[in-house]
């Protein structure tokens, strides 16, 4: 069975992150969370992968290129205009299987995919949707289930106590080419607000299964340091690229972090970090590849991409930096989210 991951999201709840950046992309424990996304498919058996991109498609191309390095099969799809999801899913007709799976590449998820293909399998309706518990669904689309799994009916953010269920679209779908007939082409469509319901009506079938595991969307920036600090908790657990020095602590290759630091558990250190005499960091701090930490900074529930400088002094509390980002001499930061071209202002 393929799968079709949905890439081309503008991501415009984690600006300036996203702004010279596609969301899927952004790194998840030093590594894009697209790549652990593909590692997890792969190792769940899905070898032919179709990725769907929009905005900035050479760089996830130039990453990923035909996928042989992670022993999969990528091919892509470019849209010219935002088609939503199920235009993206559509525009990809072409490429998909007769049964396919489709999966939104900028949620995170940790998920047994397998009991969702067979349940879809048994029932041989058109689409069955991947619904995952979360705890208030005021802030998604809520499903209503009759007898058998069948969805009744969506609605759409509910206030919690009208909601009909707190079971939500995970945004994983295992479909049925046919279902592709009732979505019209070369526009924008929703595929929850029009082509589900349309479904329903017709007929053709729509189930949901409910997934166990870890599922978080990381659109907001405060979901975004959630993901990490559950990496860190080993509550999401994928991979975490960097040798366990102690409990808590993992560090990367070829780095220099002086003797008179201070690591306060959990914290991951990519590689070719720096870390000059006097720094603190921790808890729940991500260093990207290449991080340069100049003498008696500070850093805590703070993620770093590559490539970033705090110099000296510098305070940084629940912090995103963006590639290369900078914070100058004696900085105090909070809750601030920079890239490279955003202004940080001395406190």
């Amino acid at each position: 069975m393929k799968a079709l991951l949905l890439a081309g999201g503008m991501g415009s709840r984690l600006l300036p992150l996203t702004g010279q950046y596609p969301k899927p992309m952004a790194p998840v424990g030093n590594r894009p969370w697209l790549e652990h996304l593909i590692t997890q498919l792969r190792d769940q058996g899905f070898r032919e992968i179709v990725i769907a991109l929009k905005h900035y498609p050479e760089l996830v191309r130039g990453y990923f290129g035909s996928g042989r390095k992670w022993e999969v099969s990528i091919d892509y799809t470019l849209e010219k205009e935002a088609l939503g999801t199920a235009g993206a899913i559509k525009h990809a007709e072409s490429k998909l299987g007769n049964s396919f799976i489709v999966l939104n590449a900028d949620v995170v998820q940790e998920l047994d995919l397998k009991p969702l293909v067979d349940f879809h399998a048994g029932h041989g309706q058109a689409v069955t949707i991947g619904l995952t518990e979360v705890e208030d669904p005021s802030q998604f689309g809520v499903v209503e289930l009759a007898e058998g799994q069948r969805i009744v009916r969506f609605v759409e953010k509910p206030r919690k106590e009208e909601a009909p269920s707190r079971l939500i679209n995970a945004g994983i779908y295992v479909m049925n080419k046919e279902a592709l007939q009732l979505i019209p082409a070369g526009r924008e469509v929703s595929i929850e607000r029009e082509v589900f319901p349309k479904l329903i009506r017709t007929g053709m079938g729509v189930y949901g299964y409910q997934l166990k595991g870890y599922w978080l969307d990381m659109g907001t920036r405060a979901r975004y340091r959630q993901v990490h600090w559950d990496v860190l908790d080993r509550k999401l657990p994928i991979p975490i690229y960097g040798e366990e020095i102690r409990p808590g602590v993992w560090v990367g290759r070829q780095c220099r972090i002086s003797p008179r630091a201070t690591i306060v558990p959990p914290v991951l250190i990519g590689d070719k970090v720096r870390i000059e005499d006097g720094v603190t960091i921790g808890p729940y701090s991500v260093i990207g590849n290449g991080c340069i930490i100049k003498e008696q900074a500070e850093l805590s529930e703070t993620i770093l991409w590559e490539g970033c400088r705090v110099e000296s002094g510098a305070q940084l509390h629940q912090c995103v930096f963006g590639t290369g980002a900078e914070a100058g001499p004696n900085y105090a930061l909070y809750e601030a989210v920079v890239n490279r071209m955003t202004e940080a202002v001395s406190l």
